[in-house]
């Protein structure tokens, strides 16, 4: 289950994007903490310990202790980053309080493990699905979800409703949803190749 990592954070008055860019530049990450029952609080958090945590997580999808400054900690589910579009670095992020009863929305890595049949034939694994929608108590939330391809001969498919899921996880999306297949060699090629010579035409 993925852990609960302390992280601190301190109140922040509404400001505009000029306050927000100097805030950025001392070091500070713009945040915002919301959900049932919580006021909508503006916060700022350590932008160098926030990236620490993303860095060493599976996914951007976390459950944090925010603690606060003059606050009890809360528990906390980081909802979403705005990321940099040029450099890539994150510029703000929600936080959404939650409690061990609240359901969660995630997505998370899919794992690929064992060696399949049709691999060894010389099939090709084309995974389709590298992050998998799923909803979970905060307790139960998952680092990755294990996709076993073990049992994959030359041209199956392997489906959501085929996976085993740790215990109280859940995929949001249809079970037969295609998570990865194994592609016979050379297919593409001679697909493309007919394709090719139809548009000459």
């Amino acid at each position: 289950m993925a852990k609960k990592t302390l992280l601190k954070a301190a109140t922040r008055a509404r400001t505009g994007s000029g306050r927000l860019n100097q805030m950025r530049r001392e070091g500070w990450l713009p945040s915002v903490m919301y959900g049932r029952g919580t006021e909508n609080t503006n916060l700022k958090v350590d932008a160098k310990a926030f990236a620490d945590v993303i860095n060493h997580s599976s996914s951007e999808n976390i459950i944090v202790n925010l603690e606060i400054e003059g606050q009890q900690a809360r528990l906390a589910f980081l909802q979403a980053i705005q990321h940099d579009p040029i450099s890539g670095a994150a510029v703000h992020a929600d936080f959404l309080a939650i409690d061990d009863k609240t359901e969660i929305t995630a997505h998370i890595p899919a794992h690929l493990n064992g060696e399949s049949p049709g691999v060894k034939l010389g099939g090709v694994i084309e995974q389709y699905i590298h992050a998998i929608e799923i909803t979970c108590l905060p307790d139960d939330l998952p680092e990755t979800i294990e996709v076993d391809i073990s049992s994959l001969a030359l041209g199956d498919s392997l489906h959501l409703g085929d996976i085993k899921y740790p215990k109280g996880v859940r995929p949001t999306h249809a079970p037969e949803v295609v998570v990865v297949h194994i592609g016979k060699p050379g297919a593409g090629v001679e697909e493309a190749a007919p394709a090719a010579e139809a548009a000459k035409a």
